[in-house]
């Protein structure tokens, strides 16, 4: 008695899978799943689903009596039982594994048969530092609470050291989430499975370790000594690795990142300090001197040359006096002075003769006594720019306002585009 023979159904999908013709051979079967393996593997982002669909194509394709029968018969004829399955249950991970070895990539799904743990997360920590701390380094010592896998489960969360699939995500710890847009519009969100934790892994309630309820970690204080270290910059990082612990995972770094506080005197460029003085107008113009106390507490005697004159506005540097190189910190920037001139608010008859008698002499005027009598005089006053611009700002406002007021169904006109 002869058996029915088996009903014909798709023999392209695993070809189109891996992009390659039906007549491809193993080595171009291979070339095609490691390339589309590696752009897919979803510790690298990729989609977990394309990924197991691709070991699946593979492990069919790659087996002479299975692609046969799927080449006869197709995908059905394969679920049927025919060639001993069609890699429903095999592990895509695994096959990964054998192409690259278990320490390349992670593994998303459920098995942990060749995959390399993932890195755990870093610790990220902000360290507030002085101008002072920055330009003669210091050490400062912080307690953080960090997690540590749990001693009595040895970061398993059981006591019997056994977990299952998760449910949710099937073990792929990964779930997919379709989210409606607009109408012919979805988003499709991939995020770590929140049952699991991003695991793919579930512990029975009845099998929780009792120290730490099944969450495999533990928080601890540790008290870590950062060592901050001459010219260091702001947003610089300080790391230690292998002090962020998590379960199921290479160990984390806690990193600390400076945050340069602000100085009430210097302000810093890279490695160039930036100091502000006043003088007045006699210091500009007769000399002055200026007793600086730097950064380390130094007294720096800055004075200007004889005869030398200081305009308003301008910059006096210093070499090698700003701030230490990182890593090379008996190298130093410039200190930049910026001198703005006080000026008095008026001046005695005498002390103007007084002046005048010692200073260039004014520019003589090009018109005569006549010519001068016909000119109308006026009068100056003080004025604050910024406010008299703030002031004519809101003035044109108003009155733009006012007119679109006075406009025939201008205020209707309105209400009606807002309504719109």
């Amino acid at each position: 008695m002869f058996g029915r023979a088996p009903k014909k159904s798709d023999n392209t999908k695993y070809y189109e899978v891996l992009g390659v013709p039906k007549n491809a051979a193993q080595d171009d079967l291979k070339k095609a799943y490691r390339k589309a393996a590696i752009k897919n593997h979803p510790d690298k982002g990729g989609d977990p689903e394309k990924f197991k669909e691709l070991a699946q194509a593979y492990e069919v394709l790659s087996d002479p009596e299975k692609r046969e029968i799927y080449d006869q018969y197709g995908e059905d004829a394969l679920k049927e039982g025919m060639g001993g399955g069609g890699g429903g249950g095999v592990d895509p991970f695994d096959i990964f594994s054998s192409f690259f070895g278990p320490s390349f990539g992670g593994g998303g799904g459920g098995s942990s048969r060749g995959r390399r743990q993932r890195r755990g997360e870093d610790v990220v920590h902000p360290l507030k530092a002085s101008l002072e701390d920055l330009y003669n380094g210091t050490s400062k010592k912080l307690s953080l609470s960090r997690s540590v896998l749990c001693s009595k489960c040895k970061g398993k969360g059981s006591k019997s050291g056994a977990s299952m699939r998760c449910p949710g995500c099937q073990g792929s710890g990964m779930k997919v989430t379709i989210r409606q847009l607009g109408p012919s519009m979805i988003q499709q969100m991939q995020q770590a499975c929140n049952d699991c934790k991003g695991t793919g892994e579930s512990i029975n309630d009845k099998d929780r370790c009792p120290g730490c309820k099944g969450e495999k970690v533990l928080q601890e204080k540790k008290v870590l000594e950062v060592h901050v270290e001459k010219g260091m910059q702001h947003n610089q990082k300080i790391t230690f690795p292998g002090e962020a612990d998590e379960p199921d995972t290479v160990t984390g770094d806690i990193v600390f990142v400076v945050q340069q506080k602000e100085h009430p005197k210097f302000k810093r460029k890279g490695d160039d300090l930036f100091y502000e003085h006043t003088i007045s107008l006699t210091e500009a113009l007769c000399g002055f001197q200026l007793v600086l106390t730097h950064l380390d507490n130094r007294q720096l005697l800055i004075k200007s040359n004889p005869g030398e004159v200081v305009k308003p506005d301008s910059f006096k540097a210093i070499s090698d006096e700003g701030m230490p190189m990182y890593q090379r910190p008996f190298m130093k920037g410039k200190l930049y002075i910026h001198f703005t001139v006080e000026f008095p608010d008026s001046l005695a008859p005498d002390q103007c003769k007084a002046l005048e008698a010692v200073l260039p002499p004014k520019p003589a005027s090009k018109l005569t006594d006549m010519e001068l009598d016909e000119c109308e005089e006026t009068t100056m006053h003080d004025v604050n720019m910024e406010e008299e611009m703030r002031r004519k700002a809101h003035a044109a406002a108003q009155e733009a306002y006012d007119e679109d007021d006075e406009m025939p169904g201008g205020g209707a006109q309105r209400v009606q585009c807002a309504q719109q």
